[in-house]
């Protein structure tokens, strides 16, 4: 069994990791910051922020396990994220790219994309189709 684990930041990361043979994706920082987080919500200057940390996160160790044991030590971040609503928008977008990934490589179920892609090593990538301001 293989997981995905960690670093997506949008659809495309996570139909790569089932492109390159993941069973599971982690979705932390992606599913963070929404009504269903179960997290803080803090107003700042009249936006909403929720309070978001990693699992081996100081925060995360000091609430759920009495401090970072002095053998470990603390890997994850805790940071402000903008309020983001329901989640459900997010996961229709994340489900809409791995379709749209699937597609686009021939794969007519999920199984199949593993065996439809290929990954190929880009030094730099930069749309300028429509420039920079």
């Amino acid at each position: 069994m293989i997981i995905g684990d960690g670093g997506c930041a949008c659809a495309g990361d996570v139909a790569k990791a089932f492109g390159g043979g993941a069973d599971f994706v982690m979705l932390g920082g992606m599913l963070a910051g929404h009504e269903q987080s179960g997290g803080e919500v803090i107003e700042k200057d009249g936006e909403k922020f929720m309070k978001f940390y990693g699992m081996s996160s100081q925060s995360a160790m000091d609430k759920h396990s009495g401090g970072v044991a002095n053998y470990r030590a603390a890997e994850g971040k805790t940071v402000l994220l903008p309020f983001r609503g329901d989640v459900n928008n997010t996961i229709q977008d994340i489900l809409g790219g791995v379709r749209s990934t699937c597609t686009y490589v021939g794969a007519a179920k999920l199984k199949e994309l593993t065996k439809r892609t290929t990954f190929i090593r880009v030094q730099e990538q930069e749309n300028n189709v429509f420039g920079r301001e």
